[in-house]
C-alpha cells in the first residue's frame, strides 16, 4: 500500500531502527476500522527534494502507521522506511525506521521486558535498561511526518504537559495561534504549535481541525519544510509562521539573558591580545561607552569613569570577538551558542531569505541577543542537483537574483555548484555593479578554481576546490578525494598558485576543520576531535556525535590528505593571501575552535596568526576593519574573554568565559545553558 516515489528508485538497505513493545488489547474507539493515506512534500530551503507517502489503518486491535520517505538531495538519493504500531488507546507497541542508503545499516531497538522496564539499544551504544511509567512515544530527531502525525494524536489524548520519548528526551507542544490558508479557493483555519524535544530548539507545526499534521518547518543544521501535498500552495504561510516563532524564541533569549545595560563598562586588569601587532599587552583596562571602545591603557593609568560598570578580568586574556566566515545559522539557538564560544560576527553563507533577514535585523535593529550577521545570498543553477529555491538559470534570473539580494541588504552573492559558466559571469558583473562581492563554490561546469576567479569570484570556499589552482593541467573533478596525496605538489606549483591568488586579491574560506572531522573512522565519536561536543543538546547531538565515518585505511589516507592540504594553505597565508576561518555549520563554537587549532597544528601558523584568520583578516575581507576585528579605540567592543592565554597554547582558545558585543556583557556558561549545551549530559539515557 506504500508507493515508492521517483526519489527512491535506486535505494538500498541502510539504517534500521526498531522498537518492539508488548501489545495489549484496547477498547473500541474512533480508531475502529480506521483508514487514511497521504503524501508530504519534502523541501530543503523551500525547494522540493522528495516526498513521503504514508498510510494509517486499523487491523484487529492494532493501529498501523507506515511511511516511506524518499529524497534526491543535490543528487544524493536516500530514503527512510518506517512503521509504528499502537493500540486503539494510542499506546505505542512497536516502532521501526530503516534508513535506506548505499551501505550503512544503523539499528535502534527498544523492547519491553517488564511492566515498567524496557531495554534500549541503538547504534554506537551498549544496550541499557530504562524505566517506563505511564505514557511515552518512540522517536528520533528525523522522525517521518507520517509518524509525527500520530505523536500529536497521542500527546493530546494523554493530556500531559510533556511526553517522555525514547531513546531519550521529552516532547512539549505549545499552541501559538491560528492561521487561515486558502486551499483550492477555500479558506481553512489551522492551529499553529511549537514542538520542542524533537529537533534542537523548536519546530513549527500546523494541525487541521481533526488534529492531523498538515505542515511542519524544522531546522537543526538546515531548514526543511514538510508540507502535505494538498497544502502546498500555502507554503509561504508556513515559512512566515516559522520565522515569527523563531523570532519569538529569540526575544525570549534576549529577555532572559541580556541583563541590565550600562552606558559605560570598564574591563579592568586583563591581558589584551594585539592582533594587529605582536603579542600581549599585560594588565590593561578597556573602557567601553555605548558599545564602542573609548580608551585602552595600563590599569594604573586609566581612570575609570564615575558610575561605570566595573568588571574584573584580572588574569584573563581579551581577544577581539571571533568571526565564523562560513555559517548557516538556520535557527535562533545559534545566537546564544555562538556568543558562548566568543563569536561576535558571522557570515551566513546561504540560508532562506525570510529567516536570514529577520534574524539579522532582530539583532542589528531591535537589539536582540546574537552575533552580528552578514549575509551571502545563495543561488544555484538548473537541475535536480540545484540547491534551494533561488536559481539563476538565465540572464534575466541572474539579474533578478542580484537585485533581490541587494534590495534585502546582502553583502554577497553565494555561488553554488550547478551555476553555469555564463551565468557566473552575469552574476559577478551585476553584483560588482552594486558594490556586492561574489563568494562560494567553484561550479561543477566551471571545474577550475582559476577560471572561477577570472569569471568574477572574489572569494572561494572549501580547500578541496581552492587547492585545485595547484593543478593547472587537471580539472577539479579529475583530482579525487586524496588529490594532495596522489599527486606531486612542488614548490613551483605552490608559488604559481600563490601568485595567481595574490594578483586577483582572492579571499580563501577553506573550512579546514570540516576536512579534519571527515577523517574520523567509522564508529569513532566526535569527542575525539571536539572534547566538549558531549555538551550539545541531545537532539543536535544525535546527528553530530557519530558521522558516517570512513574505513581505517580510508581514514588514514584522508588524514594525510588534510595534513598536506593544511601545509599548503599555511604557505598561502604566510605569502599574504587572506585566509579566513569558517566552519560550514558543524557545531556552534566548537567547530570554530577546531578550525583555528587546525591552522596552528597542521598549517604551521603561529597561534597569533591562527587567531587572525578569525578576527582581523575576515574583518578586512568584508571591508569592516575600520569598525571591528581588533581591540582599538574607536572600534566596536566585540571582545572574547578567555581564562587562559591562547598565544601560549592554541588549545586555550576553548577557554572562553565571557563575551562582550553590541554593548552587552555575557557569561559564557549561561549562554551555553540557554542554547541547551549542558555539561555532563547523559546522551545514552
Amino acid at each position: 500500500m506504500i508507493s515508492i516515489s521517483k526519489y527512491t528508485k535506486s535505494l538500498c538497505t541502510g539504517l534500521f531502527l526498531s522498537i518492539s513493545l508488548v501489545s495489549c488489547t484496547s477498547e473500541s474507539s474512533k480508531w475502529d476500522n480506521f483508514t487514511d493515506d497521504g503524501t508530504f512534500i519534502v523541501h530543503r530551503r523551500q525547494s522540493p527534494i522528495g516526498e513521503e507517502t504514508y498510510e494509517v489503518y486499523t487491523e484487529n486491535d492494532t493501529i498501523y502507521v507506515k511511511s516511506l520517505q524518499g529524497e534526491n538531495e543535490r543528487g544524493r538519493i536516500s530514503g527512510v522506511l518506517s512503521e509504528l504500531r499502537l493500540t486503539k488507546d494510542l499506546e505505542p507497541v512497536y516502532y521501526s525506521s530503516k534508513r535506506i542508503s548505499k551501505d550503512t545499516t544503523n539499528i535502534l531497538e527498544v523492547e519491553k521486558i517488564g511492566p515498567e522496564e524496557i531495554t534500549v539499544w541503538e547504534k554506537h551504544f551498549d544496550k541499557v535498561t530504562q524505566k517506563v511509567s505511564g505514557h511515552f512515544f518512540p522517536l528520533h530527531s528525523n522522525i517521518p511526518a507520517g509518524i509525527e502525525m500520530m505523536l500529536y494524536h497521542c500527546y493530546f489524548k494523554y493530556g500531559q504537559e510533556s511526553l517522555p520519548t525514547f531513546p531519550r528526551g521529552e516532547v512539549t507542544v505549545t499552541h501559538r495561534g491560528k492561521d487561515t490558508v486558502t486551499i483550492g479557493g477555500e479558506q481553512r483555519v489551522l492551529d499553529r504549535y511549537v514542538t520542542t524535544g524533537v529537533n534542537w530548539g523548536g519546530r513549527t507545526i500546523w494541525l487541521d481541525e481533526s488534529q492531523n499534521l498538515v505542515a511542519l518547518v524544522k531546522a537543526n543544521t538546515q531548514i526543511r519544510e514538510m508540507i502535505k501535498e494538498e497544502y502546498e500552495e500555502a507554503l509561504p504561510t508556513f515559512i512566515q509562521g516559522n520565522v515569527e516563532e523563531q523570532m519569538a524564541q529569540l526575544a525570549e533569549y534576549t529577555q532572559d539573558l541580556k541583563g541590565p545595560e550600562y552606558p559605560v563598562v570598564a574591563l579592568v586588569g586583563g591581558d589584551v591580545v594585539d592582533v594587529a601587532g605582536e603579542g600581549v599587552r599585560k594588565d590593561m583596562t578597556i573602557i567601553v561607552e555605548e558599545g564602542k571602545i573609548v580608551e585602552i591603557g595600563k590599569r594604573e593609568s586609566v581612570k575609570v569613569p564615575k558610575g561605570a560598570k566595573v568588571i574584573d578580568v584580572k588574569g584573563k586574556t581579551l581577544i577581539p570577538g571571533l568571526w565564523d566566515m562560513h555559517a548557516h545559522s538556520n535557527q535562533v539557538q545559534w545566537a546564544p551558542a555562538y556568543l558562548a564560544g566568543g563569536v561576535t560576527t558571522i557570515r551566513d553563507n546561504g540560508n532562506e531569505l525570510e529567516f536570514a533577514t529577520a534574524f539579522r535585523d532582530a539583532i542589528a535593529k531591535d537589539g536582540a541577543l546574537g552575533p552580528d550577521i552578514l549575509l551571502a545570498g545563495m543561488t544555484d543553477g538548473p537541475g535536480i542537483k540545484g540547491n534551494g529555491v533561488i536559481r539563476a538559470r538565465s540572464v534575466e534570473e541572474a539579474k533578478e537574483t542580484v537585485a533581490l539580494y541587494h534590495k534585502n541588504g546582502y553583502k554577497q552573492i553565494k555561488i553554488y555548484t550547478s551555476i553555469e559558466p555564463e551565468m557566473l559571469k552575469v552574476l559577478a558583473e551585476e553584483a560588482h555593479k552594486v558594490g556586492m562581492t561574489v563568494t562560494g563554490h567553484v561550479p561543477a561546469l566551471v571545474n577550475d578554481a582559476r577560471l572561477a576567479v577570472e569569471d568574477g569570484m572574489d572569494m572561494l570556499s572549501h580547500y578541496n576546490r581552492i587547492l585545485g589552482a595547484l593543478f593547472t593541467d587537471k580539472k577539479i573533478s579529475d583530482l579525487g578525494p586524496y588529490f594532495m596525496v596522489d599527486n606531486e605538489v612542488t614548490d613551483e606549483m605552490v608559488n604559481d598558485a600563490i601568485a595567481f591568488y595574490l594578483k586577483h586579491g582572492t579571499v580563501l574560506d577553506v573550512t579546514l576543520g570540516l576536512g579534519v572531522i571527515r577523517t574520523l573512522p567509522k564508529g569513532e565519536p566526535v569527542e575525539t576531535l571536539e572534547p566538549e561536543a558531549y555538551r550539545m543538546a541531545y537532539e543536535l547531538f544525535e546527528g553530530k556525535r557519530f558521522r558516517a565515518g570512513a574505513s581505517e585505511a580510508r581514514a588514514e589516507k584522508l588524514k594525510q590528505n588534510i595534513i598536506k592540504s593544511a601545509e599548503v594553505i599555511g604557505k598561502f597565508y604566510k605569502a599574504g593571501i587572506p585566509v579566513v576561518a569558517g566552519t560550514d555549520n558543524f557545531a556552534p563554537g566548537f567547530g570554530l575552535f577546531l578550525e583555528i587549532e587546525t591552522y596552528n597544528k597542521l598549517g604551521g601558523l603561529t597561534p597569533l596568526e591562527a587567531i587572525r584568520t578569525a578576527t582581523i583578516v575576515p574583518a578586512k575581507a568584508m571591508g569592516m576593519d575600520d569598525v571591528t576585528g581588533t581591540l582599538e579605540v574607536g572600534k566596536e567592543a566585540d571582545i572574547a574573554i578567555l581564562d587562559k592565554n591562547p598565544l601560549e597554547n592554541i588549545d586555550n582558545i576553548r577557554t572562553v568565559s565571557a563575551v562582550m558585543t553590541n554593548g552587552n556583557y555575557y557569561e559564557s556558561e549561561g549562554l551555553w545553558t540557554a542554547a541547551d549545551f549542558t555539561p555532563n549530559r547523559d546522551t545514552q539515557n
